[in-house]
């Protein structure tokens, strides 16, 4: 992947985030953007709530990386590194 491809693909990720970031939030938590490896896993932090909650796995798997695999399909999986 060219580096233009890459800061393209970085860029449309971090625009779901944004777009997901209010709803979390709401509970207390957030969302940061780390990196996107070689193989389009998205990796990123929660914090706040999300960082320490129970149900943070379902909160990542079933909203975060279905929102981001929805919009953009060659995302392979979306990881919290501090899960």
């Amino acid at each position: 992947m060219t580096t233009e491809n890459n800061d393209e693909l970085v860029n449309k990720v971090k625009n779901v985030i944004d777009q997901i970031r209010p709803y979390l939030q709401q509970d207390g938590g957030d969302i940061k953007f780390i990196e996107i490896t070689k193989d389009n896993i998205v990796n990123v932090e929660l914090q706040g709530a999300c960082g320490s909650c129970p149900y943070s796995t379902i909160t990542l798997k079933s909203g975060v990386e279905e929102a981001v695999r929805k919009a953009i399909p060659e995302i392979k999986s979306v990881e919290a590194i501090n899960i």
